[in-house]
């Protein structure tokens, strides 16, 4: 990893393209490489895009370290200080996304179960269902499972209090 940062462009403005993405997930695993090394922690990780963000997977084999980096709170701490190291590189706001073991999909699952409990909640008569305070990227999976489902939401409040409201369509 070079210590030089990367100046930049004019296309900054707007959304980023997908080479200045592929840039983010590649400065994001040489970042994630290091911090593995220095906690001697074996994981093999995988760049992609999808839906305008940089995706970066961290995979072992078997349960060991790594699951413990996959607790939520863990992953979404491990998550801003990477995307400050690829801000701090780059110069633009990352909107990058990190999954280590599979955390993504079991957070998606919870957040499932979490919205079919407000569901039930509406079904029994109440008027709207909140849902606890989340990230941008959880209120994000929680408007698209609610869409699914056939009702409406939307987020309330603001910066870590913003919190997602369901109602009936």
């Amino acid at each position: 990893m070079t210590d030089s940062p990367v100046t930049a462009d004019s296309s900054t403005e707007g959304q980023a393209t997908v080479a200045q993405l592929e840039q983010e997930g590649d400065i994001a695993a040489d970042f994630l490489e290091g911090l593995l090394d220095i906690a001697d922690i074996d994981g093999d990780l995988a760049l992609d895009v999808r839906a305008g963000r940089a995706y970066v997977s961290v995979e072992a084999d078997g349960t060991g370290t790594l699951s413990l980096l996959s607790e939520p709170d863990t992953v979404q701490a491990l998550q801003e200080l990477t995307r400050i190291a690829v801000q701090t590189r780059t110069g633009r706001f990352s909107r990058l996304i990190l999954d280590i073991g599979g955390s993504r999909d079991t957070r998606e699952q919870q957040l499932g179960t979490l919205v079919d409990r407000a569901i039930a909640r509406l079904e029994d008569g109440a008027s709207q269902a909140s849902l606890p305070a989340m990230s941008s990227y959880e209120r994000k999976l929680v408007h698209d499972i609610v869409a699914e489902r056939g009702y409406v939401s939307e987020s309330y409040g603001e910066g870590a209090d913003r919190h997602t409201v369901i109602r009936r369509g």
